[in-house]
């Protein structure tokens, strides 16, 4: 049997290697060893955004603006910017000149051949049979590696300075002669490690023949964590983050009222992740699930606390809300056309194509007779496009788009009588208006869209109503 854990760094929690070191590689769950583990790690915080786009303003990074087109030479300026951070970063970690003079080489070995294949490729793709957006997401794979293979060198290095038995296990592929599968690379990696012995610093990244990002874009690195769990036969899994997973935003509810969450299930973690606050992206967690491996998320910075324990199983031992979620952001884009009733399929089929072509993410839907509603993250030039490509589709419907926002509970078991009139009058009570609302048989979540003026407030009522604690800290549940 495997004693083993995977566990995954986060990129907050890497920029900070004191607290890395200190409350997680020295501070193992399992006190008996500091080996027996493989971190994954995250690029340090920010830099992804740099490398490709920012993750929530959208503000381009190298690859939005090599992608913008053969003419637009900015991407170089931000390549130089990004190599500066890099590097400024590095100045930060290493005190020793040597090791400084070290990292410095490795990451500028690595921009300087992305800046020259992205030379190479803009000058090919300006002649007329070679077209630039054939190449793009080989582009974006090359340069989301940079980010990983930077802060796991790093991390690797300032380890063993301090005395760690680390090693770099790097998965990106760089100048690789080979394609080869993800399950394929992650073995031939793995196969010759002694992990009673040895600590393997691995790549959040991972080049398959594939493609990581293709599939799951930002989410690459839990799928390289979960794929790594499964494969190596991993006792538990942990991902290290800046926060606790708690029963709402501290922020917003308050410290002394957030409560965090000790056990919860991979359903609520994919609803969680529908609304972009993602303990692990759905697909990493589906190999966990269906391989019965625990996830633990702990707290990089409270290291003593045991963090939440995820599991395929478990159900609160009464009905309860366990957590109070949301996002803003959202536009919710209506289509109603008369002809609608009694085909519905058609029309819901040809918008979601319209929706996927532009990779917006869907949070929810509503459908009736002759109208479908759907609940887009995305940003407003996004849903333009979108709404366009609708009125060209349907040139006789009624199309309509509407900022808003979306609140959610969530919990294991909510087979509660009376929650949803008891939720809604905790919204009434607060003069908040439910423009729409969702509940599954499931019975895992509620959803309400509501003005996005009224988020915060709508997070705290629901909080107080729902997720109330006692003096000893235990979450109420309404069975009663």
């Amino acid at each position: 049997m495997n004693f083993h854990s995977v566990e995954k760094i986060g990129g907050t929690s890497m920029s900070d290697y004191t607290s890395v070191r200190d409350n997680i590689i020295l501070k193992p769950m399992r006190e008996d060893t500091l080996y027996q583990r493989i971190f994954v790690v995250s690029a340090y915080g920010g830099i992804t955004d740099q490398l490709l786009e920012h993750k929530k303003n959208t503000q381009p990074g190298v690859f939005a603006l090599f992608a913008n087109g053969l003419n637009d030479e900015s991407w170089q300026e931000a390549l130089l910017a990004l190599k500066q951070e890099m590097f400024a970063i590095n100045a930060s970690l290493f005190a020793e000149d040597e090791l400084l003079e070290q990292a410095n080489i490795f990451i500028g070995q690595r921009l300087d051949n992305a800046h020259k294949c992205l030379k190479d490729l803009q000058s090919l793709c300006r002649h007329g049979h070679f077209a630039l957006e054939a190449h793009l997401a080989t582009v974006r794979e090359m340069l989301a590696s940079i980010g990983e293979v930077h802060s796991a060198w790093n991390t690797a290095t300032l380890l063993q300075r301090d005395g760690v038995n680390a090693c770099l296990i790097d998965l990106t592929g760089w100048q690789s002669s080979k394609h080869i599968s993800l399950d394929e690379r992650i073995q031939t990696a793995f196969k010759d490690l002694d992990l009673k012995t040895q600590l393997p610093i691995v790549t959040g990244y991972a080049h398959s023949e594939k493609g990581l990002m293709s599939t799951f874009d930002r989410g690459y690195s839990e799928m390289t964590f979960s794929r790594i769990a499964v494969l190596t036969e991993a006792q538990e899994t942990i991902i290290h983050k800046e926060f606790h997973l708690s029963s709402a935003d501290p922020r917003l509810v308050g410290e002394a009222n957030a409560v965090p969450i000790g056990r919860t299930n991979y359903d609520v973690a994919d609803q969680l992740a529908n609304l972009g606050m993602e303990a692990i992206h759905p697909k990493a967690a589906k190999g966990l699930r269906q391989n019965n491996i625990p996830l633990r998320v702990k707290n990089t910075f409270e290291p003593e606390h045991a963090g939440t324990l995820i599991t395929g199983d478990y159900v609160s031992d009464k009905p309860c809300v366990e957590i109070i979620a949301g996002c803003k952001g959202v536009y919710a884009i209506e289509l109603f056309d008369q002809d609608m009733a009694g085909n519905i399929e058609q029309y819901d089929a040809s918008i979601l194509s319209e929706i996927q072509r532009f990779k917006a993410h869907i949070i929810s839907k509503d459908i009736n007779a002759n109208t479908i509603t759907h609940y887009i993250a995305t940003n407003l030039k996004t849903i333009r496009r979108i709404r366009i490509a609708l009125e060209e589709r349907f040139a006789e419907a009624e199309i309509n788009q509407q900022k808003v926002s979306i609140v959610s509970a969530i919990g294991s078991d909510m087979q509660i009588s009376g929650i949803l009139a008891k939720t809604v009058g905790a919204l009434a009570d607060s003069n908040i208006s439910v423009l729409a609302l969702h509940q599954s048989m499931r019975q895992v979540d509620m959803q309400f869209v509501i003005n996005e003026d009224d988020f915060d407030q709508a997070i705290k009522s629901l909080h107080s109503c729902l997720v109330e604690v006692h003096d000893h800290g235990q979450a109420i549940c309404l069975a009663s």
